[in-house]
């Protein structure tokens, strides 16, 4: 089965690096019915980490940050890619970025035991429509 690319809006929230910061933003947007569709997060220093949101409904992740008080950075556009996990499932997507000399800044992706795999694909934004383009989204 082919790959199948997605446009993906991402916000971002910037926490203290201390236990349970992830846990309680994580539980308050569960509680306030934001279903995401992806989340990672990434130190930012020695004293904070960066949490990515990927809502299903941004307008409702914003709606909820701005009542609760969350500070939010976004929306940012990104691709988020699901597919079958087989040896070189994401070799055919970069080619084609590469040969449009478009240029991916971050990735990130697992694959799970059902024989799936999921991938986050940045690009920056000005090469961001040229890049849904090229790969047919």
């Amino acid at each position: 089965m082919a790959a199948k690319i997605r446009r993906a809006t991402y916000f971002h929230a910037t926490v203290r690096d201390e236990p349970g910061e992830a846990y309680r933003l994580l539980a308050l947007l569960a509680a306030s019915n934001v279903n995401l569709l992806a989340f990672n997060a990434i130190p930012m220093g020695r004293e904070n980490t960066q949490l990515m949101l990927f809502p299903e409904h941004a307008e409702l992740l914003a709606r909820v940050a701005a009542e609760k008080g969350i500070a939010l950075s976004g929306p940012h556009p990104a691709f988020l890619i699901r597919g079958d996990d087989e040896l070189g499932a994401l070799v055919d997507m970069h080619e084609r970025l590469a040969t449009a000399r478009i240029n991916v800044y971050a990735s990130a992706g697992v694959s799970a035991d059902c024989g799936r795999y999921g991938y986050l694909l940045y690009v920056s934004p000005q090469d961001f429509e040229n890049a849904a383009t090229v790969l047919g989204v």
